[in-house]
């Protein structure tokens, strides 16, 4: 008998998360009418079928500084699709004083977790944010994983400047 609960338990805490991550950023108002048409893969009732990528300035009106939290800019600023672009705002490097910020592209999750640079690719210098940013296209659909890695990475491990996105193929209309 214990068996059979912990199998319907772990039955349904998978069927909950697998639904909630299904649901998430799909931005659907529940009631007749409420479907955002952009999102709806059915028919073509698409609103805005001539659009083919987006730009996101990273960290909104923040732009990449130390202190922000863009994992949770990620997650409200989604969904990404490929051929959207990323991008990164920063100061140049300043003598006066003030940390300079480049950006990394790390090549898994576990680099990612680690803060680990030694294998990652350095996209952005810090002169490169200045002005208009350093622009960045999801070409593939595939985990895309940012780091600051200034000062050995420490701005990707004391000041969360770190995000990770994963651009979703649209649909053909």
């Amino acid at each position: 008998m214990a068996l059979a609960n912990a199998q319907t338990f772990l039955f349904l805490v998978v069927f909950s998360f697998m639904f909630v991550l299904s649901m998430a950023n799909l931005n659907y108002g529940w009631g007749p009418g409420k479907l955002n048409k952009t999102n709806c893969p059915y028919g073509n009732n698409h609103t805005n079928a001539t659009q083919t990528s987006n730009k996101f300035n990273v960290g909104g009106s923040e732009n990449w500084r130390y202190g922000f939290d863009y994992m949770d800019w990620a997650r409200k600023s989604g969904p990404f699709f490929v051929n959207d672009t990323l991008v990164f705002k920063y100061d140049a490097p300043n003598p006066n004083g003030g940390f300079p910020h480049s950006v990394y592209l790390l090549p898994n999750y576990w680099s990612f977790i680690k803060c680990d640079l030694r294998r990652a690719k350095r996209i952005a210098n810090p002169n490169q944010g200045a002005g208009k940013g350093f622009e960045f296209v999801l070409k593939k659909s595939q985990p895309y994983f940012f780091a600051c890695g200034e000062h050995g990475g420490i701005h990707c491990n004391n000041g969360t400047m770190k995000f990770v996105v994963m651009p979703l193929k649209r649909w053909p209309f």
